[in-house]
């Protein structure tokens, strides 16, 4: 286990990572006074994604989890900020607004260049060079590596995008970030359950981990999955969990999980 100010990390057996970049809640003191008080709450945080996936250590799986809240850095976007989704509403590297669009920040707060650079060197570096170095040590081990990127958002923000989102969205960056083999593996296990609705690189395709780290000629293959909180969750203040949901929707995730790791296993394996 590797603890940092920016991230923790539980290291695995098996070929998979599972990312969860957004689910850190610590805003720095020092930073607090400068946002609005209703961003103290946290509202757009991946809330209890580590709980629901409670079943990655059985898998073997590595862990590496977000400390820092996504409203000081967000640990899925580029470095220099070039926005994910040209032409639709983006969130910056720094975010500067909520889901809903309003100001996170109090008149004149909003982090400048230097402290936007500052931020990055502080929490944003650690947490890819932890994440680089991980798949780095598990494809040494096992000559491939499965990254699943895990997020949770609500249902709707009209903001980000129209109507209310498919329960469950599966993005390997339009087929770039892994092979077909993956991504059809996973929506097998979908198709097998029709309680829940699912799409593949529909409007969330994948952030920035999924697309850089996401080489299968490298024999690295890339996953996201963003999901609706409601599956789990409820959607408003103060944001608790759900066990009784959590309990329905955790077996298809890990089944997920397990046809990802098998599709990739099938592909490196002696033929």
């Amino acid at each position: 286990m590797t603890d940092s100010h920016s991230y923790s990390l539980r290291h695995g057996s098996s070929p998979l990572l599972v990312s969860m970049p957004h689910i850190g809640t610590h805003i720095p003191p020092d930073l607090r006074a400068q946002y609005v008080p209703r961003a103290l709450a946290l509202e757009d945080t991946d809330w209890h994604l580590e709980r629901l996936y409670g079943f990655v250590p059985q898998l073997g799986a590595s862990l590496l989890c977000a400390h820092i809240s996504r409203y000081v850095i967000d640990q899925n976007r580029p470095p220099d900020d070039a926005p994910m989704y040209p032409g639709a509403s983006n969130t910056e590297l720094c975010p500067t607004r909520f889901f809903t669009g309003e100001p996170l920040y109090q008149d004149g707060c909003a982090p400048d260049a230097p402290e936007r650079a500052r931020r990055r060197s502080l929490y944003w570096e650690p947490y890819h060079q932890a994440l680089q170095a991980e798949l780095a040590r598990i494809t040494a081990i096992h000559g491939y590596a499965l990254l699943w990127d895990a997020h949770s958002i609500r249902s709707q923000i009209p903001w980000l995008f129209e109507g209310v989102l498919p329960d469950l969205n599966i993005g390997t960056a339009n087929g770039q970030s892994a092979d077909a083999s993956i991504a059809q593996a996973v929506q097998a296990v979908c198709a097998s359950a029709p309680q829940t609705s699912h799409v593949l690189n529909g409007r969330f395709k994948g952030g920035y981990i999924t697309r850089h780290y996401g080489a299968p000629d490298r024999h690295v293959h890339a996953v996201q999955l963003e999901m609706c909180q409601s599956l789990y969750m409820h959607e408003t203040a103060p944001f608790a969990y759900a066990p009784e949901r959590a309990q329905q929707i955790q077996p298809q995730l890990q089944a997920m999980l397990v046809a990802a790791l098998q599709a990739c296993k099938d592909l490196y394996a002696p033929h």
